[in-house]
């Protein structure tokens, strides 16, 4: 026999819902803070994978070196500016 279940209308308080949404927005912050580390490491990683391809000489057509030298030059202006908008929040 399987336990039986109850409806429960009200779920119990433990904080007054202006903290419990206060809370929540701290919570919600810390992860977006996360999630942009998280895209600034990655911007890292292609941005060296781009310089490294940038470098790679006459084993890569010369139109994706110089894309890839374009993007590594952009992608460090845009995590400076993404690191510099973060630290001001």
């Amino acid at each position: 026999m399987s336990p039986s279940l109850s409806v429960v209308s009200e779920l119990p308080r433990s904080e007054a819902l202006s903290h419990r949404v206060r809370r929540l927005q701290v919570e919600a912050r810390g992860l977006a803070r996360e999630h942009i580390a998280a895209l600034v490491a990655a911007l890292h990683e292609v941005e060296v994978l781009a310089g490294e391809i940038a470098d790679g000489g006459e084993a890569y057509p010369a139109g994706v070196r110089e894309i890839s030298r374009r993007l590594a030059e952009e992608l460090e202006t845009k995590v400076a500016t993404i690191e510099a908008i973060t630290s001001r929040n």
